[in-house]
């Protein structure tokens, strides 16, 4: 696996959608000495995706694919990824499904956080969806991509406590601060740091 002697890092692309705050705690992450990888890469499928701008920020390459086509766009994705030699891909509000041509490319190497705990509520909307049910307890989940949705190996989780005066937004602010802390986490423990 990854060597975490000396100051080689592994590389790895982030996939983001929206506002990228995942992004940016896994760039800060990564900027640790004893951090096992480096951000080389952001890829996106919104080029209004506020995320986007951490590229500047950082000096990280960049690129936005256009989804009309999936198949199209994913073999630019792969190219780019295999032109700058990235060994890892991190989704983080990355809101396409991957084909399974693409997760089996990177086969053991796409790790995704979602926001409950797994396998409960997969797919969209998980905040409504736990409020709704009256659920005493949300939380986050990073696992392994597998090519079914949000069924791969789970690595680690988080649990976070649901207050009756909770709403789906509030819920997601609380979840998200936990999502910071977890992705890191369970990246050290991918890498068996």
């Amino acid at each position: 696996m990854a060597q975490s002697t000396g100051p080689r890092k592994v590389k790895c692309a982030v996939f983001i959608s929206g506002t990228g705050s995942n992004l940016k705690s896994l760039i800060h992450f990564s900027k640790k000495k004893k951090s096992p990888i480096s951000i080389n890469l952001i890829i996106s499928d919104n080029s209004k995706a506020k995320g986007l701008k951490f590229g500047k920020i950082y000096k990280i390459s960049k690129k936005v694919f256009n989804y009309k086509n999936r198949i199209h766009a994913e073999k630019k994705i792969i190219s780019e990824i295999k032109n700058k030699n990235i060994k890892f891909i991190f989704l983080a509000g990355f809101m396409r499904i991957l084909s399974k041509n693409f997760i089996q490319n990177f086969k053991g190497k796409i790790l995704n956080i979602h926001p409950s705990l797994l396998p409960s509520y997969k797919g969209l909307n998980t905040h409504q969806r736990v409020i709704a049910n009256n659920e005493k307890y949300s939380g986050c989940t990073v696992h392994f991509v597998s090519s079914k949705l949000d069924s791969g190996k789970i690595i680690l989780q988080k649990k976070v406590k649901i207050s009756k005066h909770d709403t789906a937004k509030s819920l997601a602010k609380k979840v998200l601060i936990q999502e910071h802390k977890l992705y890191p986490k369970a990246i050290r423990k991918v890498f068996n740091l």
